[in-house]
C-alpha cells in the first residue's frame, strides 16, 4: 500500500510576520508566503507590539488564502495546521492561534502547536535529512542558544543568552550608529568594509559554559563612541562594526566548534535570523571544513527569517508523533522548548 502524502498548512506569527506555507511530507515547500511590517516598524526603530498584531488581523486570511492558492490545493487535501504557539508578542501570537483555531474547527482538521524556536531548527530539514545527534546553533533578535538534539522532536538547550541576545545586540549598535531599522544587515554591510581595529571585550563567561552574554560588548560599542566624541576624535563606522561583529563571531563560533566536539555530533545546524548574516556564515563555514564527521547545514535566506516554511516542517513530525493540541490552545510568550 503506497503511504499517502502529508499535508501541512502552517501559520507563523509570532512577531512582525504573517505567514502560511503548505509543506508536503515535512521537507517540501508547496507555498511560502510572507506579509512583512518592517515599513511600519522602521520608523520606530524596532516592533511596536500593538501594530504588529492589527497588521496580523488584517493580512492573515489573505495570507492563508494564498497559501492555498500558491500550492494548488483546497482545504480537503489538508492534513493537520500547524501554529506558533510560542515564544514571541503575546498579541502577536493570539492572532494566529485563535486564526489557526477557527480553521482547525470550521475544517475539522487536527490541530498541531509548534515552538518557533523548534521551527527555525526544523528550517534545515527542508535541505537535508537529520542525522543524529546534532547540535543547533540559534541566533536571532530574541535568541542566542546551542541545542542539543538526539533524536526528532526531542531539545536540549546546553547554552543559552544571560542578557541582549545577538540580534538585540545588534540592533541597538545599529541604532547609536544611526543606521535604519532592522539593524542586523546593516551592521553586516558595514563590517565588510572596515578594519577590525577597534579593541572590544569577549564576554568568554566560566571556562566549561555555553552560555552567551553580549550586553557588556553592546555597552563597550556605546562607551567607545561616547568616549571619541568626547574627546573630539572620530572612529570609523565601518571600523567599529567590523570589530563589533569580529567580537560577536569570534564567541558564537568557538562556543559552538567546543560543543560539537564535545557531544560528537554528526551535525551542524545554523537557524534564527542572524543565520543571515554572512560574516557568521563564512567564519562557521571556515571552521568546520576541515572537522571530519561533522556536516555544517546553514539555512537558504529565505529561511532564516520568519516564515511558516519552518513551522510546517517543525509541525510534520510533530503530527507524526501524535501531538494534537485542543480548542483550548493559547499563546504562550515565554514557552521554553524543553
Amino acid at each position: 500500500m503506497v503511504k499517502k502524502e502529508q499535508l501541512i498548512l502552517a501559520i507563523e506569527t509570532s512577531c512582525d510576520e504573517t505567514a502560511a506555507a503548505v509543506i508536503k511530507d515535512g521537507r517540501e515547500i508547496l507555498s511560502n508566503v510572507v506579509a512583512s511590517q518592517i515599513e511600519s516598524h522602521k520608523r520606530f526603530g524596532g516592533v511596536v507590539p500593538e501594530i504588529a498584531s492589527r497588521h496580523h488581523v488584517e493580512a492573515i486570511t489573505v495570507v492563508v488564502e494564498e497559501a492555498l492558492e500558491q500550492a494548488g490545493l483546497t482545504w480537503e487535501a489538508i492534513d493537520a495546521i500547524a501554529v506558533t504557539e510560542g515564544p514571541g508578542l503575546v498579541g502577536a501570537l493570539l492572532i494566529g492561534v485563535n486564526a489557526a483555531k477557527a480553521m482547525a474547527f470550521a475544517q475539522g482538521k487536527p490541530l498541531v502547536n509548534v515552538h518557533h524556536i523548534a521551527g527555525h531548527i526544523y528550517a534545515n530539514r527542508i535541505l537535508t535529512e537529520f542525522r543524529f545527534p546534532l547540535l543547533a546553533l540559534v541566533v536571532s533578535g530574541g535568541h542566542t542558544e546551542l541545542v542539543l538534539m538526539r533524536e526528532h522532536g526531542s531539545f536540549e538547550v546546553i547554552g543559552e543568552t544571560r542578557d541582549d541576545a545577538a540580534g538585540e545586540a545588534y540592533d541597538k549598535v545599529a541604532r547609536t550608529l544611526k543606521l535604519p531599522y532592522p539593524g542586523g544587515p546593516h551592521i553586516d554591510r558595514l563590517a565588510h568594509e572596515g578594519e577590525p581595529t577597534v579593541k572590544l571585550p569577549r564576554a568568554w563567561l566560566e571556562e566549561d559554559s555555553y552560555d552567551f552574554s553580549f550586553s557588556g560588548l553592546k555597552s563597550a560599542v556605546i562607551n567607545t563612541l561616547h568616549n571619541a566624541s568626547q574627546k573630539g576624535e572620530t572612529i570609523a563606522p565601518e571600523d567599529l562594526a567590523c570589530s563589533f561583529q569580529e567580537s560577536v563571531i569570534d564567541v558564537l563560533v568557538t562556543k559552538t566548534l567546543k560543543a560539537a566536539e564535545q557531544f560528537g555530533v554528526k551535525q551542524v545546524l545554523l537557524a534564527g535570523g542572524v543565520a543571515a548574516n554572512k560574516g557568521l556564515r563564512a567564519r562557521l563555514e571556515e571552521v568546520f571544513q576541515d572537522k571530519q564527521g561533522i556536516e555544517l547545514i546553514i539555512p537558504p535566506l529565505y529561511l532564516c527569517t520568519d516564515n511558516a516554511v519552518m513551522i510546517g516542517a517543525a509541525g510534520s513530525i510533530a503530527y507524526e508523533q501524535g501531538r494534537r493540541a485542543g480548542m483550548d490552545l493559547n499563546a504562550n510568550p515565554g514557552l521554553d522548548i524543553e
